[in-house]
């Protein structure tokens, strides 16, 4: 079973950046979708952006041209680099794997991302 820890989180001023990782402990496919979800204070869990094989797949229109998800498959780590960060980005940000050759779906614990000044 694939495990995924998450990483990066904490305060930033808005305009800053952050770079969030979530390294996964197993094995990846080629056909998984990994993803960054957030959940906002009071709001639903919703995606930020997603990657299978290296090639990003979807961004939410808000964080478009901002953030960029990758991928070093000799890690076995995905990023998401966070750019121009505002306080509305601020969340929990969690990490996804989605395989369906394996029929699963797991989550990571998440990690807290604050934009304040």
């Amino acid at each position: 079973q694939v495990q995924l820890v998450e990483s990066g989180g904490g305060l930033v001023q808005p305009g800053g950046s952050l770079r969030l990782s979530c390294a996964a402990r197993g094995s990846i496919l080629s056909s998984d979708i990994m993803a960054w979800y957030r959940r906002a204070p009071g709001k639903e869990r919703d995606l930020v952006a997603n990657i299978r094989n290296g090639v990003s797949l979807k961004y939410a229109d808000s964080v478009r041209g901002r953030f960029t998800i990758s991928r070093d498959n000799a890690k076995n780590t995905m990023y998401l680099q966070m750019n121009s960060l505002k306080p509305e980005d601020t969340a929990v940000y969690y990490c996804n794997l989605i395989s369906p050759s394996r029929n699963v779906i797991i989550w990571g614990q998440g990690t807290l991302v604050t934009v304040s000044s």
